[in-house]
């Protein structure tokens, strides 16, 4: 009886997980559309068509997000959100080398660096809402890894 607990808790706690993440990925790719030029002063200069991109990767933030929530889509929406962090990367590197778009997101460069160590985590959790078994310790990593993760892309916002 103890160790099923264990499991549903284990379960419910990665769905919970999934939920947070498809409502924080939908939301940030609204803004995309609300307010582009926040995203706009963090894409590198030496990328055409700046502005298509901030639409375009907003937009599959909200289309991933919303794949997140559903168990059959699930697998393609971790993946996808492997791939569009991956994508996205050299923004927070672009960050961390702007001094104009540090002052505009009011945050020091070492903030900026700070923030570019919380991409893999975020990979991470993208890929283990991607797998549907349950993989003991790499569940309790990712577990662990979410909070303080969450609470850190929380707090710039507010």
């Amino acid at each position: 009886m103890f160790f099923e607990n264990k499991i549903n808790f284990s379960i419910k706690y990665k769905h919970i997980t999934i939920y947070i993440m498809a409502v924080l990925y939908i939301n940030i790719g609204i803004n995309h559309f609300v307010n582009p030029d926040f995203f706009l002063v963090i894409v590198p200069d030496y990328l055409p068509c700046q502005s298509a991109l901030v639409y375009i990767s907003g937009l599959f933030e909200i289309i991933l997000g919303l794949l997140l929530v559903l168990k059959k889509t699930r697998k393609i929406a971790g993946i996808g959100l492997i791939f569009l962090l991956i994508l996205v990367f050299p923004a927070n590197i672009f960050l961390f080398q702007s001094i104009e778009a540090q002052s505009v997101y009011e945050i020091s460069q070492n903030k900026a660096l700070v923030r570019m160590f919380f991409q893999p985590p975020l990979i991470l959790i993208a890929f283990w809402h991607s797998i549907s078994k349950e993989h003991k310790y790499f569940d309790i990593f990712c577990g662990i890894i979410f909070i303080p993760t969450i609470l850190y892309f929380v707090s710039l916002s507010l």
